[in-house]
C-alpha cells in the first residue's frame, strides 16, 4: 500500500508539482491540497502519514518569506500539527516551506517558545538562482535522515531570503548539537578541516551567508526537517545540467517516504 503524503498548497506556491513528482518516484502517493481545503476539513492532516511543505512564494511573501502561511499554521492547524508531531509523522519543508516551518516555530521548535532562529535576506543582497552542493550531516539526530547521512546532493537554490541567522552563540551551539541537517559544501572534495565554515567555504559555495554554512535543520525529535535548496529538482538524471554525475536528491525522498510507513 502506497504511503499518503500531504503537500499543502497556498496561493503563490509554485513548487508543489515537483515535490509531488519526487514523492511519487520515491514510492509515495502525493496529495496536493490548498490550505483552504485543510481549513474547511475537506482534506484532513490526520489522514496522511507525512507532510511536505513545498517551495515557492506563498501569498507572494507579502508578510515576509513564508510569514502568512506560518501564521495560518499557528492559528488554524496548531493542534493538528502538534498531533502529527506527537505521532512521529515526518515533516519536510523545502525553501519557502522551510521558511514557514521556522516562522511557525516548528523549527527548531518547540512551537510556542520565543524564536531564536530565523531566515533572512541573503548576505550578498540579491536573489540567488543556481546549483549548489549539500552534505546530509552524519551527526544529525533525525532518524529518517540517517539512511542518507554523509551523502552529498547537487541541486538548485532559488531564494532571496535564505540566510540562517541565530540570536546568539548559545543558539548556534544548540544547532550544532545534532540539529544541523544539511550544510553547504564547496564543489569537489571537502577539506579535512573540522571547521564547518572552512569545509563549506565562503560565497559562492555558501550562497546566502548562513551561519556555519547551514542549509537545513531539524527539530529536537528529528522528525521535522527543513532546508533551503531544492532537492526535488534533481530526482531525474535529465534535470542535472552539464557537470559531475551523481548527487541526486531522490534518496532523500525515499528516506522520507520510508519513515512514513
Amino acid at each position: 500500500m502506497s504511503v499518503p503524503i500531504l503537500i499543502p498548497h497556498a496561493s503563490g506556491t509554485n513548487r508543489d508539482l515537483e515535490a509531488a513528482q519526487a514523492i511519487e518516484l520515491a514510492g509515495g502517493t502525493a496529495t496536493i491540497a490548498h490550505v483552504n481545503e485543510l481549513r474547511s476539513g475537506t482534506v484532513q492532516i490526520a489522514d496522511h502519514a507525512a507532510i511536505l511543505l513545498p517551495g515557492g512564494f506563498s501569498y507572494g511573501d507579502a508578510l515576509g518569506a513564508g510569514g502568512r502561511l506560518a501564521l495560518e499554521l499557528r492559528t488554524w492547524f496548531a493542534d493538528e500539527l502538534a498531533a502529527a508531531a506527537q505521532a512521529s509523522r515526518p515533516m519536510l519543508g523545502i525553501c519557502n516551506g522551510f521558511q514557514v516551518l521556522v516562522k511557525a516555530g516548528l523549527l527548531p521548535g518547540p512551537m510556542g517558545e520565543p524564536r531564536s532562529v530565523t531566515l533572512t535576506e541573503n548576505a550578498e543582497g540579491r536573489f540567488e538562482c543556481r546549483w549548489v552542493t549539500l552534505q546530509v550531516e552524519p551527526s544529525c539526530r533525525s532518524g529518517w535522515l540517517g539512511a542518507v547521512g554523509g551523502t552529498t546532493i547537487r541541486c538548485p537554490i532559488a531564494h532571496g531570503e535564505g540566510r540562517v541567522a541565530v540570536s546568539d552563540d548559545t543558539t548556534a551551539a544548540r544547532l550544532e548539537d545534532g540539529l544541523v541537517a544539511f550544510r553547504y559544501l564547496a564543489d569537489g572534495a571537502r577539506p579535512t578541516s573540522d571547521d564547518p565554515v572552512a569545509a563549506g567555504g565562503a560565497y559562492p559555495a555558501n550562497p546566502n551567508g548562513s551561519v556555519n554554512d547551514i542549509a537545513g535543520i531539524c527539530d529536537d525529535t528529528g522528525n521535522i526537517v527543513g532546508l533551503m535548496p531544492h532537492p526535488e529538482d534533481h530526482v531525474l538524471d535529465w534535470q542535472r545540467p552539464s557537470g559531475p554525475e551523481g548527487g541526486s536528491g531522490l534518496p532523500l525522498f525515499e528516506a522520507f517516504v520510508a519513515a512514513a510507513q
